[in-house]
């Protein structure tokens, strides 16, 4: 009789930046069984915020973590991949130790620091591709040394299709689809905080302040929704800074003029969702962006959306569940907001339709079947059947 062991898989992190793909992770590994999956999350900083996120996981700390980690940002290619080389071969014997089937990457850093290394571990490499569809390592490294790439949205995909990338699959990130925000509720406690009239239109900005993201045009929109709205006007931002000199430069346009009475710097929040569904519009003011969380997350707590003609934004808004405007473009966005909630009726049809359809394309469980099937694809290839009279042969795990 035939029986293989619990197949190891490794999740290789680098630095410390939590983001929305560990929050993915998190929604699939939670849902892995125990008895068929031995999950091992491998670290560089030792009670980071990475090491305490996914804290009821087995972890190992990176032996071979760089004194200069990778930038966050920064671009990966053939040269980011060669700056690893002198660690490939502590990282490859932790692997083998670790006895790793599958090595799961996630962004560009751990890409570039750990698909040798299990190549060399004999482990699989599943590179998860949340990039854009121009990077270079996953354009000219991916179709080389990654047994399987999974990419979350099509936008995401080099258009050149070589090697492993002829095989890549698309598999959108997992999200709670279940969620029942009282808005009325959490309107109500944001008008509180924020001291504005009961009739102020709210709209928000979540993630991170970076320049893809275009913090400073979702407050030119603000600005200029204030300029045609007959009712006051509200921009809220959810977030953190990541560009230093971005920020700096936030603060100083919010200090210097109009748009400082009309924008609030809000802070990173939790659940995120919750903070969404309190408010009248999610502007995506983003370029570039493969398939960003908060879109979706607002597409299933009801609030519309209105996001550039950019990256994966229009995927996940197809058919009809949100407005799509041109990038870089603050009074179209301002335009679309005033135009769709002057149109009761019509925000009631577009938020239905947009609901109906993140349920049913973002569901935790059509990720899990998804990721599930390849995990095992690939471990049936790492790992050979043995006989279950042959006791030596099993692992101990």
């Amino acid at each position: 009789m035939a029986t293989r062991r619990r197949t190891t898989i490794c999740l290789a992190f680098a630095g410390d930046r939590l983001g929305g793909s560990h929050i993915s992770l998190r929604g699939l590994l939670d849902a892995l069984s125990e008895h068929l999956y031995r999950i091992i999350v491998i670290v560089e900083v030792p009670d980071g915020r990475i090491a305490q996120y996914f804290s009821h996981f087995e972890q190992v700390i990176d032996p071979c973590a760089l004194e200069e980690p990778f930038t966050v940002g920064s671009r990966f290619g053939l040269g980011s991949t060669l700056r690893t080389v002198p660690r490939i071969a502590g990282r490859a014997r932790l692997l083998k130790e670790l006895q790793a089937d599958i090595v799961h990457t996630n962004d560009g850093r751990s890409h570039a620091s750990w698909a040798l290394a299990a190549k060399l571990a004999g482990a699989k490499v599943l590179w998860h591709h949340r990039g854009d569809p121009d990077a270079r390592g996953t354009g000219f490294v991916a179709p080389v040394l990654a047994d399987q790439i999974v990419a979350v949205s099509e936008y995401s995909l080099p258009p050149r299709r070589w090697g492993k990338l002829k095989t890549a699959r698309v598999i959108h990130s997992p999200f709670d689809v279940n969620l029942n925000i009282d808005r009325a509720a959490m309107r109500k406690r944001l008008v509180a905080e924020l001291g504005c009239p009961d009739d102020t239109i709210i709209c928000c900005y979540c993630g991170q302040y970076i320049i893809r993201k275009r913090p400073i045009k979702f407050i030119d929109a603000i600005e200029e929704l204030a300029k045609i709205a007959d009712r006051p006007v509200m921009g809220v931002m959810f977030g953190e800074p990541e560009d230093a000199e971005l920020f700096a430069e936030m603060q100083d346009r919010l200090a210097s003029s109009h748009a400082g009475s009309l924008v609030r710097l809000m802070g990173y929040r939790e659940p995120g969702h919750d903070w969404i569904a309190a408010c009248d519009a999610l502007l995506v003011t983003a370029l570039n962006e493969p398939l960003g969380r908060t879109l979706v997350e607002a597409m299933l707590v009801g609030t519309p959306v209105v996001a550039t003609q950019s990256g994966g934004n229009a995927e996940a808004l197809t058919p009809d569940c949100g407005i799509i405007v041109r990038p870089d473009d603050p009074h179209a966005m301002a335009t679309a907001v005033l135009d769709l909630l002057g149109s009761p009726e019509l925000c009631t049809d577009l938020v239905r339709r947009a609901q109906a359809m993140a349920k049913k394309r973002f569901s935790r469980e059509r990720h899990v079947e998804q990721m599930t099937l390849i995990y095992r694809e690939l471990a049936k290839e790492a790992q050979p059947a043995v006989n279950i009279t042959d006791r030596s042969s099993l692992s101990s795990q």
